[in-house]
């Protein structure tokens, strides 16, 4: 292994004088405790490398080893269900050897090399393969099978197959003749570049969601599968507890949750809550097909860059199997922040807020990985991303905010004064939007309700009415607004408290499915078209507001189970019962 000597250190940022033949972005390793590092610029008499740990201690002409090979994660049968740093290093493996903190240096695989699986060959000799397919497959978890496909960029013919059995990730189970004559040995394991994007076969239409369970989002600003969605909100507004409802209630086979720049103690709440979280699919663990990624804020901030792109390869791997996945990136500010310290110490030219002038384009690289696509062995999945953003003092116009607004086409803004009001989740309704509604409009025809689209079209234009009222309310009070705005603000009210307002606690609106959010939001409207009846005639709001129907539509998302949705239409009677009465 080639060494060259370390003839600058800054920070994490490491400098080699000479004409070195390391490669952009070859991955290194750095100093006599063999630091990971990974080569970020270079001149003809100097070459620039970014370390991934603690560089305390290192000292001028110390050796640096250069491999020839990029940043890359390994990926296998043993990810679901682990927990790693922002290099793909096991944590639980890192605290038996080292305790609480990290030691410098410190070399694992990613996989357990002493666990074996039960392994299916699903091919022949003679067989003729190419990258993507599927060559043997083994229960990684009780809630998952692993398909193992054979690396993109491989193809040829199958020469030997080894019978069914108990093997490692790194045993040879079959061997492959390249066309060019080569011999390979294929194990249950690969690698792959963390800033290559896996390739596919075909991008496919956003034309269905991803179902999570919550009203405000599957209902008024749905995201599709394999699209991208924004939460930003200021410290306290529930950030990372919406994107815990996500993870465990969504449709997606598999989760990765990358702890992007968080502090030590939330990171800890999030591992311990998820290894108790039961998974409602299964009715086992959550972490069977969930994968952590933990880079806290205390850890180097290197591998805080590097975080979300092993957590993106991760997911587009599992989608590469015909999986949907959803992965949730807590928090990219944080991930912006550590671009900025080291574009900082590489004395690039500062652009908004000190960030460097290509942060639009990293966060564009990231964000476009996501997609709903035909794997190259022909099967769909789904990579979807959801990112959390953390303006300070909540300010929307910040660089990172406004930079991730371009690459989503969702963005649900989560607003300081509705959190603190315990109105969850705190998703504003009016500086929310989804642009995914016109593409989901036929699914939502067709499985859902016809009326879908132009009902929730309805409650969306009621909010909006309700926010230009309210101004006028502040000015002058409520008493002098006519009945038909009366009505308006009131139906509002239930939409925003018996609707949009959900009880994570409450066994029955933890998760509503998406026929019960119909018929809410249907017998919600039914309301206002009666109650305009009333209006009309000239009887004031308030006689139908005594019957108490408005209280109890309120309170329907609690008295209706979630699998008896049929007791809707007692409301629809009701409303006409007391409706009727009043213009009697």
């Amino acid at each position: 292994m080639t060494a060259y000597q370390i003839y600058g250190i800054n920070g994490p940022v490491i400098t080699v004088r000479g004409e070195t033949g390391l490669q952009m972005m070859e991955t290194v390793y750095v100093g006599n405790a063999r630091l990971i590092g990974e080569v970020i610029g270079l001149q003809q008499d100097k070459t620039t490398i970014q370390v991934y740990e603690e560089t305390a201690g290192l000292k001028v002409g110390e050796p640096v080893y250069a491999t020839g090979s990029a940043m890359s994660v390994t990926l296998g049968p043993g990810l679901l269900g682990n927990i790693f740093d922002g290099i793909q290093r096991p944590l639980p493996a890192l605290e038996k050897q080292f305790g609480a903190f990290i030691g410098r240096g410190a070399k694992f695989s990613p996989l357990d090399t002493e666990k074996t699986y039960d392994v299916h060959l699903c091919i022949k000799v003679g067989d003729r393969l190419s990258g993507g397919d599927v060559y043997a497959t083994c229960p990684e978890t009780a809630a998952v099978e692993h398909k193992v496909m054979l690396a993109p960029n491989l193809s040829g013919t199958v020469s030997e197959v080894l019978p069914d059995g108990a093997y490692h990730v790194q045993d040879t189970v079959a061997r492959l003749q390249t066309d060019d004559g080569k011999e390979i040995d294929l194990t249950l394991m690969q690698t792959w570049p963390i800033r290559t994007p896996r390739p596919t076969r075909k991008r496919l239409p956003a034309d269905r969601p991803l179902i999570t369970g919550q009203r405000v989002i599957d209902t008024v600003f749905p995201v599709a599968k394999g699209g991208a969605a924004a939460i930003p909100g200021g410290f306290g507004t529930g950030k990372t507890m919406t994107q815990h409802q996500l993870a465990k209630w969504c449709d997606a086979d598999i989760i990765i949750y990358v702890g992007c720049g968080e502090r030590g103690n939330e990171m800890t709440q999030v591992l311990s809550e998820f290894s108790e979280l039961t998974d409602p699919r299964t009715g086992k663990s959550l972490l069977d097909r969930t994968v952590l990624i933990a880079n806290t804020s205390n850890m180097p901030v290197a591998a805080r860059e590097a975080s979300i792109y092993t957590g993106i390869t991760l997911a587009e791997y599992y989608r590469d199997m015909g999986y949907h996945t959803a992965l949730m990136a807590d928090s990219t500010s944080r991930w912006a922040e550590a671009l900025r310290e080291i574009s900082g110490r590489l004395e690039e030219m500062p652009a908004d807020e000190g960030f460097p002038a290509y942060l639009p384009s990293r966060l564009s690289e990231f964000y476009e990985r996501a997609g709903r696509t035909e794997t190259l062995n022909g099967s769909e999945g789904s990579v979807t991303l959801i990112g959390a953003v953390s303006p300070q003092g909540s300010d929307f116009s910040e660089p990172v905010t406004q930079n991730t607004k371009r690459f989503t086409r969702c963005f649900w803004a989560l607003d300081k004064s509705l959190a603190y009001a315990r109105h969850y989740p705190a998703i504003n309704w009016t500086l929310s939007y989804s642009e995914y509604t016109n593409e989901l409009t036929n699914w939502y025809r067709d499985n859902v309700s016809p009326q879908f689209s132009s009902d929730r079209d309805e409650l969306c234009a009621l909010l909006q009415e309700e926010n230009t009222l309210m101004e006028i309310v502040k000015l002058i009070g409520a008493d002098v607004l006519p009945d038909d705005q009366k009505l308006v603000i009131e139906i509002a009210r239930v939409i925003r408290v018996g609707f949009l307002q959900q009880n994570a606690f409450h066994a029955e609106d933890t998760y509503v499915p998406l026929e019960k959010q119909y018929k809410m939001m249907h017998v919600i409207l039914h309301l206002y078209h009666r109650a305009r009846e009333v209006v009309a005639r000239q009887i004031p709001i308030s006689v139908l507001l005594q019957t108490g129907i408005f209280e109890q539509l309120v309170k329907m998302k609690y008295d209706v189970p979630n699998d008896k949705t049929e007791m809707l239409d007692d409301y629809i009677r009701d409303i006409d019962a007391a409706v009727d009465g009043i213009l009697r």
